[in-house]
């Protein structure tokens, strides 16, 4: 396919991971505030492809989402399942 990134070697793909995972540990540590964490972010974006940006920023959002319902205890309304 026309414009496809060759795929990153081994190197490039633990230079993106640690760029993520401190992104992620900076988010954690400010309460997702991302604009504390811009400088994160920025060496995240140039060392990731651009899909595995888009990849992990929809991961990262998914995984809050269930942590947060895990911790509140998710119940479906009572109604649920009831024709």
């Amino acid at each position: 396919a026309a414009g496809k990134m060759s795929a990153p070697t081994m190197e490039e793909r633990k230079a993106c991971w640690g760029a993520r995972d401190e992104f992620w540990r900076c988010l954690d540590r400010h309460t997702e505030d991302a604009s504390r964490c811009q400088q994160l972010r920025l060496s995240f974006e140039s060392l990731c492809p651009q899909q595995w940006v888009k990849y992990f920023d929809k991961r990262r959002d998914f995984l809050k989402y269930k942590k947060k319902l895990e911790a509140e205890g998710f119940h479906p309304p009572e109604t649920a399942g009831k024709a």
